[in-house]
């Protein structure tokens, strides 16, 4: 089973290059972030004419998130994440796909921080946290993957020196991603990478692709149920340079059967 997750910086702009790198990397489910569309212009009929089923929760502006199968239609959990009635914001949407419950996220920028942003990051990061200690306990097979703008370690950032001060790499944020992954989650990339400068996000200025000036934000967590039957991760780094392209590459992991 091939699972990948790609922050499309908006679906309808970005449909030409999503629909060529569906038919090219064949994906058994596609998680999508920061869709940018709301509920009624998100591209169905494309996307099924891809050959996928496809449940979202789209919203104006730079959120919304999708998760795509060919491996049998998604059955909803939840479209929200836990913790915070008022919190509107479309960034969580969580379905069973062919015996794995996928939640598929966008957790907020921060920036500028200190400021508001970042403490509504912090709080949803640790919504997230409470959320995903509750699914450990079920004891099933569980894929926490998406956009979690934040890169944990100095290997996942081009010159981390110029970075330390921003919300996506603040002391703060890097923290609660290990305690996240520390409750018993695998971050699949790095096991099976755990040297390797690999990123997954590469700035639209500077020349950033070019130069290779990236980030790694884009992250697959997995539970105990799953890290056993994790054979390969990687990115599709490609992508990233195809014209018109968002500033995201495609993440992917594949799943052997039980």
């Amino acid at each position: 089973m091939k699972i990948a997750t790609y922050n499309v910086n908006g679906i309808n702009a970005r449909l030409p290059v999503l629909l060529r790198w569906l038919k090219e990397s064949a994906p058994d489910v596609a998680c999508l972030q920061e869709l940018k569309a709301p509920q009624e212009k998100f591209p169905e009929n494309e996307i099924r004419e891809a050959g996928y089923d496809v449940i979202w929760h789209g919203q104006k502006s730079w959120n919304g998130v999708a998760i795509l199968s060919r491996v049998g239609t998604p059955q909803e959990v939840r479209r929200t994440l836990p913790g915070d009635e008022e919190d509107v914001n479309s960034r969580y949407i969580e379905a069973n796909v062919n015996g794995v419950l996928i939640g598929c996220l966008y957790l907020p920028n921060g920036n500028p921080a200190p400021g508001p942003k970042f403490d509504y990051k912090l709080g949803w990061f640790q919504r997230l946290t409470d959320h995903a200690k509750q699914l450990l306990e079920q004891k099933v097979p569980v894929v926490l993957t998406g956009d979690y703008n934040v890169m944990p370690t100095d290997l996942d950032v081009y010159k981390p020196e110029r970075w330390v001060d921003d919300a996506l790499f603040r002391p703060e944020v890097r923290a609660a991603f290990h305690a996240l992954v520390a409750q018993g989650w695998t971050d699949a990339v790095r096991k099976l990478h755990p040297g390797e400068t690999i990123y997954t996000f590469w700035d639209y200025f500077r020349n950033a692709y070019g130069r290779d000036a990236g980030l790694r934000i884009d992250h697959f967590l997995l539970s105990p149920e799953l890290d056993k039957r994790l054979t390969a991760a990687g990115v599709d780094r490609h992508v990233r340079g195809w014209d018109k392209s968002s500033d995201h590459a495609p993440v992917w992991v594949e799943l052997k059967d039980k």
